[in-house]
């Protein structure tokens, strides 16, 4: 499970996340909406380690991030694209990860099927698509094959077959008992993924609950979350 406990970040005078709580549970996917700015990335970099929290926690099994043992065989994280130096090639990439974390070579090879790499797999990444970096991304997150995965937009910069797969392929380690948590601005593409919603804006949660309760008495996901991150005068904030 991964739990946000009361999460404070100040940056500067300004408080960029205000009192942020919620969980993601095994066995079900979870969707982290929020407009630019509203502290969806704040909250990832603070779960997976790479920022401080001034005050509150984030835990993924009970433990911070720093004190997770075999941290990629726990959780796989893609954020910001691949990750990858643009003159490596994707298989090297994924080779230089495996070898750092002691997995043998053959695991670059899995996940480069799962995602749909190997035919671009000997190809630079900086020759790649934004839809081809994002796989990337993901193959990385998965050497571990990690209990619970953290995704920022997974699906932008993909073909209708892309989106398609990345649906099925999340369902699929949700209903295998894993704990999935991504953010996307695809909102109708995430209704028909998600279990569960968390809607965040200028920093505090507005909204959490199942996707029938976060709809509630809206028509779509789309309109709901228009409903509550918009501002007085009714544009998206």
């Amino acid at each position: 499970m991964l739990e946000m406990n009361n999460l404070v970040k100040h940056r500067g005078t300004g408080e960029i996340l205000s009192g942020i709580s919620f969980k993601a549970r095994p066995g079900r996917v979870t969707g982290f909406l929020g407009p630019n700015g509203a502290g969806k990335s704040s909250t990832l970099r603070i779960l997976l380690g790479l920022d401080h929290a001034t005050s509150g926690s984030a835990l993924i099994h009970g433990k911070p991030f720093a004190a997770i043992h075999n941290p990629l065989a726990t959780i796989g994280a893609a954020l910001d694209g691949s990750g990858a130096h643009r003159m490596r090639t994707g298989r090297a990439h994924l080779r230089w990860i495996a070898r750092a974390a002691g997995l043998p070579s053959s695991r670059v090879e899995e996940v480069l099927e799962i995602v749909g790499l190997t035919k671009a797999a000997d190809k630079r990444v900086g020759k790649y698509s934004l839809g081809m970096g994002r796989r990337l991304g993901m193959a990385a997150a998965l050497l571990g094959d990690p209990q619970i995965l953290v995704l920022d937009e997974p699906v932008n910069g993909l073909d209708p077959e892309g989106i398609r797969f990345i649906r099925t392929f999340l369902r699929e380690r949700a209903a295998s008992g894993n704990t999935v948590l991504l953010s996307s601005h695809h909102i109708g593409e995430l209704a028909e993924t998600v279990d569960d919603v968390v809607i965040i804006n200028h920093g505090k949660i507005v909204a959490d609950g199942t996707l029938d309760e976060v709809i509630g008495n809206h028509s779509t996901l789309e309109e709901a979350f228009f409903a509550l991150t918009s501002d007085k005068t009714g544009d998206a904030v």
